[in-house]
C-alpha cells in the first residue's frame, strides 16, 4: 500500500471523482472507473477525513490523501504460442504480430501475450532491461493493431535499439483505412490546430498527447502539456463518389501511446473500425455501395505496422523488414476498390 497526495488545481470540477482524475499524475494510471472504486473502499483522506461519495464537492487548494494498494503480481510464464519470425539472430528476433494479441502482461491480461510466446520461443536469452514483465521489449504496438516489431535478446541489444527509437532514427511506416480524405484544398482540414502540410500532400500533425482528462485509458490532443509527438500521413487511395474513405500511410516521428489513432481523430479522419477514437462515424452506403457494411462491422482498427528499419545494434547492418496487409484488411481495401469511384 502507498500513499499519494494529491492538491486540487485551479478551477477544479465539482465532483471529487473528476477533480481527482484530472489531477491525479500520469504515471499513477489511476482510472476515473478505478478512482470511484478507491473512494467507494474508503481509501481516499481529504480535509474531513475519510471520503466515500465521489460526488462530493471540492475546492481549488484542497488536499486528498489515495492509499492505493500495490499491484498484484503478474506471473509470466512460457506458452507454446505460434509465432510469424521476420528475422532473428542472437541479439533480436523480429516478430509480425497478429491483431488481438497483447504484447506484454498485464492484470487484465496475464497469459496469451508476446512475451508468453517469446518466452517458450527464446528461453532465458530476452533482455531482462524490460523489467520482469516485458523482457525484451524495446516499443510495442496496440493489441487490434497487427504487424511488426523488433524484440531484444542481450541487454547489449536492448540498449542499442532503445537509443535508436529515443533519438528517432528507427524507421515506422503503417498503413491504415480510414474515413475521410486527406486534401490539400480542403480548408476544414487547414484549419485543425496542429495541421500542416508537406511536399507530396503529406499531412503533417504535430500535438502533445497526455491522459484523457476524464477517462484515463486513452489519449488525447493537448498543446500546452503532454509529450511532443508527430505523425505524417500520406494519402495512396481514395473511396467512394463523393471520396469518403481512404488507404493512407502513416510515418511516425515520435511514437506515443495510440499516437496514429489520436491524430487522425483529431484530423478528423478518424481509423475504420477504431472503437476508442473513431467516433461514431459511418462510411455512407450511397458512397462506397457494399463496403460500407464491411467497413461499419470492421472488428479491429484497420491498422497494420507495414515496415520498420534500423540499424543491426551490435553489427551496425541496417536492417528493413515489410509486413504484407492481413486478411481482414486486405478483405476490405479489395471492396472499397470496388466502390463507386468519381
Amino acid at each position: 500500500m502507498s500513499d499519494l497526495v494529491i492538491i486540487i488545481p485551479g478551477s477544479p470540477p465539482a465532483r471529487l471523482d473528476k477533480a481527482l482524475a484530472l489531477a491525479v499524475p500520469e504515471a499513477a494510471a489511476l482510472s476515473r472507473s478505478r478512482l470511484a472504486r478507491l473512494i467507494a473502499d474508503g481509501a481516499v483522506t481529504g480535509p474531513e477525513g475519510v471520503i466515500r461519495d465521489g460526488k462530493a464537492r471540492v475546492s481549488e487548494g484542497q488536499e486528498y490523501r489515495i492509499a492505493v494498494p500495490q499491484p498484484e503480481p503478474v506471473e509470466t510464464r512460457p506458452e507454446a504460442i505460434p509465432l510469424s519470425i521476420a528475422y532473428e539472430d542472437a541479439d533480436l528476433i523480429v516478430v509480425d504480430k497478429p491483431a488481438g494479441m497483447v504484447v506484454h502482461p498485464a492484470p487484465g491480461s496475464p497469459n496469451g501475450t508476446l512475451v508468453n510466446a517469446l518466452l517458450a520461443h527464446c528461453g532465458d536469452t530476452l533482455s531482462g532491461i524490460g523489467g520482469e514483465k516485458r523482457p525484451g521489449i524495446v516499443h510495442r504496438i496496440d493489441k487490434d493493431t497487427s504487424g511488426l516489431l523488433v524484440v531484444a535478446k542481450s541487454d547489449r541489444a536492448h540498449h542499442g535499439l532503445a537509443a535508436q527509437f529515443e533519438a528517432h532514427s528507427a524507421t515506422r511506416r503503417y498503413l491504415a483505412l480510414a474515413h475521410g480524405v486527406i486534401d490539400l484544398a480542403d480548408p476544414r482540414l487547414r484549419g485543425v490546430p496542429g495541421t500542416s502540410f508537406e511536399d507530396g500532400n503529406v499531412l503533417k500533425i504535430t500535438t502533445r498527447l497526455a491522459r484523457h482528462a476524464s477517462d484515463r485509458q486513452k489519449q488525447a490532443v493537448y498543446f500546452d502539456r503532454g509529450r511532443h509527438a508527430v505523425t505524417r500521413a500520406r494519402m495512396l487511395e481514395r473511396f467512394g463518389k463523393p471520396p469518403s474513405a481512404m488507404l493512407v500511410e502513416c510515418r511516425l516521428e515520435t511514437g506515443r501511446t495510440h499516437q496514429i489513432r489520436v491524430h487522425l481523430a483529431h484530423a478528423g479522419l478518424g481509423l475504420i473500425g477504431d472503437p476508442v477514437y473513431g467516433g461514431a462515424r459511418r462510411a455512407s452506403a450511397r458512397a462506397l455501395g457494399e463496403a460500407a457494411q464491411m467497413a461499419a462491422d470492421f472488428s479491429r482498427q484497420a491498422l497494420h505496422a507495414a515496415h520498420l528499419g534500423f540499424d543491426h545494434p551490435v553489427s551496425g547492418e541496417p536492417l528493413a523488414f515489410d509486413s504484407p496487409m492481413p486478411q481482414d484488411m486486405a478483405a476490405l481495401l479489395d471492396l472499397l476498390r470496388k466502390a463507386p469511384q468519381t
